[in-house]
């Protein structure tokens, strides 16, 4: 696949491919994720100390991408490792990625069909939104981004306003004490929310796309930044309202919170479609990067062109987000997804910058 001169992003348009790439279904049910491992109202400490983590295993992405400019992961990597185990490794990171995007699609499914198109056959949701994703990434990176620059303050703007809304019922007493039940309990939970951030390893592509690659570790530490400051702001918001106990039986918690309060008088009433119809997008774009991530690695493995190879994944797409018979195989599935980006993101970079550096050092040694 060749790369056209004009596709390039800048460094701040990177920053809001990484931050809409993280910001998919967590929003909608870390709260609960959280509530069920950690059990206490201390969570939040969980998903900063999760943040944190995540930006770790960021940079080392990151830093691993910038000793081979111009670059994917797909390419780079067999000059590490060898061509056979690096075209192991691409298509493990290929079928990662096209398994998110039917995971995307399917919870965006079910979300919508819950909430706002109850009755509507799953087909009839997922289909539009595939054919769109796909009428999208056709364009390009340049056309990706520049729907994510239109979606993001959209979505910043009204998180906000809603959360401040929903001040008039939230509890304090809810988050009290504050590690009343120990440290152990916390550091359980880092686990759960790590997989919150699972995101970073867009990176991996989007290096070759940028006009000042040496930026990105400040990518990767603003991108994430965004995102821990919306999830500690949620899990704050929802166990303050619903308490631990509360949040742990609701399947969509953050939903919920919406739904619990309502203003007289204003255009709106009620909120939970307006955060439903931006958190589509949301997930939406999550869909359409890691789609496009998974064409552009299947052409850059068989060097071919990447229009084929977008027609061709789309059915695939459809039948992995029809695999989940309901809402608890859906989240299941989203662990073992979550479990696996664990492994291949965080130890995987980390093996091939080791492997790297040997190899450069045994290289320098030679007489």
């Amino acid at each position: 696949m060749i790369t056209k001169p004009k596709d390039r992003i800048r460094t701040s348009q990177a920053v809001v491919v990484v931050v809409n790439f993280i910001l998919g279904t967590g929003v909608l049910t870390l709260p609960r994720a959280a509530a069920e491992k950690v059990k206490t109202p201390d969570g939040w400490i969980s998903v900063i100390l999760g943040g944190i983590v995540a930006m770790i295993a960021g940079v080392i992405i990151v830093k691993l991408g910038q000793h081979f400019p111009q670059k994917t992961f797909y390419q780079y990597n067999q000059e590490i490792v060898g061509k056979w185990i690096g075209r192991l490794l691409s298509l493990l990171v290929v079928c990662y990625f096209l398994t998110t995007s039917g995971f995307q699609i399917r919870s965006m499914t079910e979300v919508t069909g819950f909430y706002l198109l109850e009755g509507t056959p799953m087909w009839a949701i997922i289909m539009p939104f595939m054919w769109i994703g796909l009428y999208l990434i056709m364009g390009g990176i340049n056309s990706i981004v520049r729907l994510f620059e239109i979606i993001l303050p959209i979505t910043i703007l009204v998180f906000l306003l809603i959360t401040l809304m929903s001040l008039g019922i939230f509890e304090i007493d809810n988050l009290r004490p504050v590690l009343g039940g120990g440290v152990m309990p916390v550091l359980n939970g880092v686990k759960t929310t790590i997989l919150a951030y699972t995101g970073p390893e867009v990176m991996l592509i989007l290096l070759m796309f940028m006009e000042q690659p040496n930026k990105a570790v400040k990518v990767i530490l603003v991108g994430i930044s965004i995102p821990l400051i919306f999830y500690v702001i949620t899990i704050v918001m929802v166990m303050g309202v619903f308490s631990v106990d509360g949040v742990v039986v609701r399947t969509w918690p953050t939903i919920d919170l919406m739904r619990s309060f309502e203003i007289p008088g204003l255009i709106f009433e009620r909120f939970e479609s307006l955060l439903l119809v931006i958190w589509i997008m949301q997930i939406f774009a999550t869909f359409t990067i890691s789609y496009y991530a998974a064409a552009m690695g299947l052409a850059q493995l068989f060097n071919r062109s990447i229009y084929p190879f977008m027609f061709s994944l789309l059915p695939i797409i459809y039948i992995i987000a029809m695999t989940s018979k309901n809402t608890n195989d859906l989240f299941k599935f989203g662990d073992m997804l979550g479990n696996t980006a664990l492994f291949l993101f965080g130890l995987l970079p980390l093996l091939l910058f080791v492997v790297m550096r040997l190899k450069s050092k045994k290289h320098k040694i030679k007489p």
